[in-house]
């Protein structure tokens, strides 16, 4: 179904395009850029589509946006692809959106591999079907030992139960003497975490206008910057990673402190 694009050595960008980056990578660039990917469904609704229509446009942007986050030295993009509240979505919309793995990564997972990208995942894989589950353990397993950009996908993914499973870890491991409460702080709560081999988000961009978090990576995201956009998420291009980027690296990030 997805249109065939050619392997990132081959792909010829714009002299533009490329001068942009490069102006950009002459400033630091957020190691972790994390994205809530809106606006699929009203993006197919503005142009008498099925709403599945937007789902499958959305993931030729999840290709070119990574190709891009890879070019600039980003080191981690994490993609909200499916809230563990997305199950309340009509029927035939949800068992689609689970055939998506299966099918992007069935075309994309070779230039993943060349590129040097390592995909992983974080949510609840029990819920999951099995041909979408089994798609995506094998991108992992066969992307494991690349060391360039981690491709992290926020799939069946819920923060408050996130966090709510963590605490009571934390009690289970206290209870049984594994650790004392004494030694509770955010950096071991946060190894309690599902991204507790991966640094907090330096950047959040969401797409479609909306201003809230959706129950994304409500720990995670305590200083993040972050930067909303009216436009639709099968509509970003690279030029909107670009500027997110740019206003990024103006900003100041002081962490509770004074500079």
């Amino acid at each position: 179904m997805f249109n065939k694009i050619r392997p990132w050595k081959n792909q010829k960008n714009s002299s533009t395009l490329r001068e942009k980056i490069e102006k950009v990578k002459k400033l630091p660039v957020p190691e972790h850029v994390a994205i809530i990917m809106d606006g699929n469904g009203r993006w197919a609704k503005k142009r008498a589509l099925p709403r599945i229509a937007g789902h499958h446009e959305g993931m030729k942007v999840v290709r070119k946006t990574t190709r891009l986050a890879s070019k600039l030295g980003i080191k981690t993009l994490t993609l909200y692809a499916f809230s563990t509240e997305n199950w309340k979505r009509p029927k035939n919309e949800v068992e689609y959106i689970m055939k998506l793995p299966e099918e992007f990564l069935g075309t994309f997972l070779p230039e993943l591999i060349e590129e040097n990208v390592q995909v992983k995942m974080m949510g609840y894989k029990d819920q999951l079907p099995v041909h979408t589950l089994r798609a995506i353990e094998r991108a992992i397993e066969d992307t494991k030992n690349n060391t360039g950009l981690v491709l992290n996908f926020a799939l069946n993914y819920g923060s408050r139960a996130e966090i709510l499973d963590a605490v009571k870890q934390v009690i289970n491991d206290c209870k049984s003497g594994i650790m004392k409460e004494n030694e509770l702080d955010e950096k071991v709560f946060s190894s309690y975490l599902m991204t507790s081999n991966i640094a907090d988000p330096d950047l959040l961009i969401r797409t479609s206008g909306e201003i809230r978090l959706s129950n994304f990576m409500l720990w995670q995201l305590a200083y993040t910057e972050f930067w909303f956009t009216e436009v639709l998420w099968p509509d970003f291009n690279e030029d909107h990673l670009l500027e997110a980027i740019k206003d990024f690296q103006n900003r100041q990030r002081r962490f509770g402190g004074v500079k």
